[in-house]
């Protein structure tokens, strides 16, 4: 039987359709009668094998085209030939049915038997045959890289882009192991991932690898590697397919932007000019370069602006961030710290003064950038180095500085792309190297500022030695409020003051000096220490008054003691402040009981003072809120803290310094969050021998009495040629004290490095110092004790108030003019 007329014969070595898409089977013989009709046959046409049987096959087809065809095709001497075509047969019920029929013959003993006919639905063949033509091109279309392996991971099939990328043909791979012709990625890898696969029949997906293929025209590439097992329907295991997806433009795009947002979040944090041009060359290595360096004006290392310069040779630069630091810097090169030397007029470096990055993308361009230039060149071009960029720090119309990064390791050249990257890191990094400069400028001056505010770090007097410590916050980096004083007092006394200004910054540094001059100046009143917090409060709350024009909040907290040598006690008071540490000279450590009064400016309520005996030896410990004030923000805790280490280190007889350095380093390495003002003060005692008192009525024969016994006492201690002056000093006090103040008077005489006289009565009228006319018949007693002494003054007590005087031991003043 031959095929009709209009059927289209697939040769018989094309390939076709897949057998199971024709699934019904009929047997024809010579004569076209079907002799076998199989069961799919009965359900794509419905005529059951009986009703088919013993008829003959062209009754099936429908038009009369197909039915004079078929029979002539039988009667031809070619009829023996196979054919595959599409027929209009006839259904059971009478419709149409299109039929993909495969006509193969059979033949006999004697050479002709009839036909094998294997049918199946047209249609569903048809698209079979698109679909198996669409993913064949997708197979051989695909961009990427696709290899089909076998189970033992050896390549079956690859598509044209494989070939490509692997430059090799097809026919040449076909049987060799995948991992060993992978795009030149570590082969290790692959085999890894091979392995995997096989064996646990789970994907692995866009795993990112690098490879350098011979066809790449950029070098280094990154792909993303897909691997899955293939399985036939049974889940039976077929082999397994690879696919290399090229991502180098998004990964090196993805890098550039990680590599940006590291610099943007890395670079300027500190507000340190050498930290900030470190971060600068560690962002750059190894995410752009192999070794890279941040040279800047030793100008901007000051805080000063860089000079404007008109060209390379009046840089004055210093290589001030390195990477990699420390052994993987480069031999030969400048390390990080070294002074550039005068530099050349030359073109690449004018280029960078006008604020453009250079690019030397090869070895070629690197030899002719430093001709002529040999001796230069081993300062600025690190062995092996083949690739390079210099970007200018560009800000504000300056240069700053420049950055430069060389490829030495990687083969793979700078591109302009690198250059780009490295001038955006650049100009982020210029501004901030600039604001470090500036700050760098203006921190200095404040702290000029506030080491001009702050007293000297030691004292001694007769009633103490002391040493003071400030650590401002940030390690450093910030300045502020928290002060400390010693003030030296008359009759041997002596004012511990520690104080602490809200904020941070000049503002709360100059309300600091405006607050130290105000107790200074109080001070020197002699107000009792609650007397003293209520005027600071008072001036405190007139700050407040004009902050609202300057946009600054003004509070404060401040403890004020005053100490006694000859009584050795301590009297304080204390605005909002932490309370002091007494180390007593039996080791033991406490805490002062205080009752703190409110901050200062917040005014209305009072201030309490409290007076504690305070032993000769004794240490006593001052500070602000930062000393106590930790991570765990519990002031209880910092005083337990603070008591228990003031214990191991501040023994008696221990190093008031050292006492003080081990304290604050064990406070731990971290910058501090708020400034520290540390003030230790270990207490003297004026030996009972070297005071004296008296006591008189107030009647006017008393002076006489007064004068005998200062005389007297001085005559003890040896001081003969103080005698005279004295007793001029107490007759012309206790004189006044009988005529303007009354009973009881007080006489007192304390011998230290100076000699002092003090005289007490119950009045509360201060003396004035007057000039009295040449007719005034008194009015110049004052006037005589201010040329006999070396100072004087007066303080108000409880029960009245004290006129003192001090001279020296030595009789220094001479004999008065008494014309005056």
């Amino acid at each position: 039987m031959s095929g009709p007329a209009n059927a289209q014969g697939a040769g018989a070595g094309e390939a076709g359709p897949s057998p199971e898409l024709y699934p019904a089977i009929a047997w024809v013989d010579r004569m076209g009668t079907v002799r076998l009709w199989s069961a799919e046959a009965e359900a794509l046409l419905g005529h059951p094998a009986g009703e088919v049987c013993g008829t003959p096959a062209v009754e099936l087809l429908t038009t009369r085209g197909d039915c004079e065809a078929a029979l002539a095709g039988r009667d031809r001497s070619d009829a023996g030939r196979s054919w595959d075509g599409v027929l209009a047969l006839r259904h059971r019920d009478g419709h149409e049915v299109r039929v993909a029929l495969r006509v193969r013959p059979l033949t006999d003993r004697v050479g002709r038997a009839g036909w094998s006919v294997s049918a199946g639905d047209a249609g569903r063949i048809e698209r079979e045959s698109v679909d198996r033509a669409m993913m064949r091109a997708l197979f051989e279309q695909y961009p990427a890289l696709i290899a089909l392996l076998d189970g033992e991971s050896r390549y079956r099939l690859l598509n044209g882009a494989a070939e490509r990328v692997l430059d090799r043909p097809g026919n040449r791979l076909i049987g060799r192991h995948a991992g060993a012709d992978a795009p030149h990625v570590d082969s290790g890898v692959i085999d890894r991932v091979l392995r995997q696969v096989r064996e646990t029949g789970e994907s692995v997906l866009g795993l990112p690898v690098r490879g350098r293929p011979p066809s790449g025209p950029d070098g280094d590439r990154m792909w993303s590697l897909s691997t899955f097992r293939l399985t036939d329907p049974a889940d039976r295991p077929l082999g397994m397919c690879q696919a290399y997806v090229d991502i180098t433009d998004g990964y090196r795009a993805e890098r550039h932007l990680e590599l940006l947002t590291r610099a943007g979040a890395g670079i300027g944090a500190t507000l340190d000019v050498a930290r900030t041009a470190q971060e600068l060359a560690d962002v750059l290595v190894p995410a752009l370069g192999d070794v890279a360096w941040v040279a800047l004006s030793e100008a901007v290392l000051d805080g000063d602006e860089p000079p404007k310069m008109s060209g390379p040779g009046q840089w004055n630069l210093r290589r001030t961030g390195v990477a990699p630091p420390d052994e993987g810097w480069p031999a030969g090169l400048p390390a990080a710290g070294a002074l550039s030397p005068a530099l050349p007029n030359h073109a690449l470096l004018r280029r960078i003064a006008q604020g453009e990055t250079v690019l030397l993308p090869d070895r070629d361009s690197v030899i002719a950038a430093a001709e002529g230039y040999s001796e230069l060149a081993p300062l600025f071009v690190p062995e092996h180095g083949h690739s390079a960029i210099a970007a200018p720090l560009f800000a504000r119309g300056l240069v700053l500085g420049t950055v430069v990064a060389w490829r030495t390791r990687r083969p793979g050249p700078f591109d302009q792309e690198d250059a780009d990257l490295l001038t955006e890191i650049a100009s982020r990094a210029a501004l901030g190297v600039d604001n470090a400069r500036r700050y760098t400028r203006e921190h200095r001056a404040a702290v000029a500022l506030q080491q001009r505010l702050l007293p000297a770090a030691t004292t001694d007097t007769p009633a103490a030695e002391t040493v003071g410590f400030y650590v401002p916050a940030g390690g450093g980096a910030e300045i502020g409020g928290d002060w400390y004083d010693v003030i030296p007092l008359p009759s041997f006394r002596v004012a511990l003051v520690a104080g602490d200004v809200m904020g941070h910054g000049l503002p709360a540094t100059a309300t600091m000096g405006r607050l130290r001059t105000a107790v200074d100046t109080l001070a020197d009143l002699e107000l009792d220490p609650d007397e003293l917090l209520t005027h600071l409060d008072d001036l405190v709350q007139q700050l407040q008054g004009e902050a609202p024009h300057q946009g600054d909040t003004v509070g404060a907290s401040c403890l004020y003691a005053v100490y006694d040598p000859v009584t050795c006690q301590c009297t304080l008071a204390s605005a909002g402040h932490p309370p002091p540490v007494v180390i007593r000279p039996d080791g033991n450590v406490e805490s002062v009981e205080v009752s703190p009064g409110p901050l200062l400016g917040v005014g209305g309520m009072p201030f309490e003072a409290t007076t504690f005996d305070l032993e000769s030896g004794s240490v006593i410990a001052v500070y602000t809120k930062g000393v106590i004030y930790r991570d765990d923000h519990d002031p209880d805790a910092g005083l337990r803290r603070l008591n228990d280490r003031l214990a191991r280190s501040g023994g008696p007889g221990r190093d008031l310094d050292g006492v003080g350095h081990e304290l604050l380093r064990s406070l731990g390495d971290a910058p501090a969050r708020d400034d520290m003002a540390l003030l230790l003060a270990r207490t003297r005692a004026v030996a009972p021998e070297d005071t004296e008192t008296w006591e008189f009525p107030a009647d006017v024969s008393v002076v006489a009495a007064a004068r005998k016994a200062a005389a007297g006492q001085l005559a003890a201690w040896g001081l003969d040629e103080l005698s005279f002056t004295t007793e001029l000093v107490v007759s012309e006090l206790v004189t006044n004290a009988v005529r303007y103040a009354g009973g009881p008077i007080g006489l007192r005489l304390i011998r230290g490095d100076v000699l002092v006289c003090e005289v007490n009565d119950p009045s509360n009228t201060q003396p004035r110092l007057r000039r009295a006319r040449w007719s005034d018949e008194g009015g110049r007693g004052l006037f005589l004790i201010a040329q006999l002494t070396t100072r004087w003054g007066s303080r108000y007590t409880r029960s009245g108030k004290t006129i003192w005087t001090e001279q020296p031991l030595t009789a220094e003043l001479g004999l008065l003019d008494l014309s005056l």
